[in-house]
């Protein structure tokens, strides 16, 4: 099966500040950002990636070229509106600090799955296309490259946390509980028989392993030997 590294775009000027850009224009990404995306285009670049397919957002669009710019080949980059931000509705654009104060707020705490935005989208109407563009993407790419296809999908820190929750099997109600920080990789593969999810929120760390081996659809009963150790010596 194909494999998809889920990368959230880097630190913007609005994460910084406290504001909640939504699906904002001209919210770029910030000194740290390029440099956060800098390095996870250095990891990623230990593994040819087959695609790369991005939010139509600017820090998406930012962070993606860093991705793609580090690639010894070309791979095809596409913009999917289906892994763009959540419609905040009027949320979008205050500060967070002030956010925390309605009464909604407890409950994209405590019940996501309950969460219309006014004026935007439910939680669970972001989960649903986020989910499907995924799976599509990935179905795509290992119909074209094969079963042990690497693809980036480059997007935001909530339709990541629900991806990741929806392949660990939890219910929406429950992915507050994950976090996926700035320029993070997270990895899953989608098997026959269920999604296997390798690593998340990764900032760090070799990756040169996903050019050396198909990950198996079965998980292995007692843990199994791990991803297949980097080349070269080890300090």
């Amino acid at each position: 099966m194909a494999t998809v590294l889920l990368v959230r775009h880097g630190r913007t000027t609005a994460n910084a500040t406290g504001l909640l850009a939504g699906r904002m224009a001209g919210v770029g990404l910030d000194d740290l950002g390029r440099d956060q995306v800098v390095r996870t285009g250095d990891r990623i670049a230990a593994v040819p990636v087959s695609a790369v397919v991005s939010s139509p957002l600017d820090r998406c669009a930012e962070t993606a070229r860093a991705i793609v710019d580090r690639q010894a080949g070309a791979p095809p980059t596409s913009v999917d509106v289906d892994l763009t931000e959540c419609d905040y509705g009027r949320w979008q654009g205050r500060r967070l600090a002030n956010l925390a104060t309605e009464d909604l707020w407890r409950t994209v705490q405590a019940q996501p799955s309950a969460v219309v935005f006014p004026g935007g989208e439910s939680l669970a109407g972001m989960q649903s296309r986020a989910v499907a563009a995924i799976r599509r993407h990935d179905a795509a790419v290992e119909a074209e490259h094969g079963p042990g296809a690497v693809w980036v999908a480059v997007s935001h820190g909530d339709i990541i946390k629900s991806v990741l929750a929806d392949a660990l099997g939890m219910h929406l109600d429950m992915f507050q509980r994950l976090e996926v920080g700035p320029a993070s990789v997270s990895i899953v593969t989608y098997g026959a028989s269920r999604p296997r999810v390798w690593a998340t929120s990764t900032d760090s760390g070799d990756l040169s392993w996903l050019a050396k081996s198909v990950p198996s659809g079965d998980a292995p009963v007692g843990g199994g030997a791990g991803a297949p150790a980097a080349d070269g010596p080890r300090a």
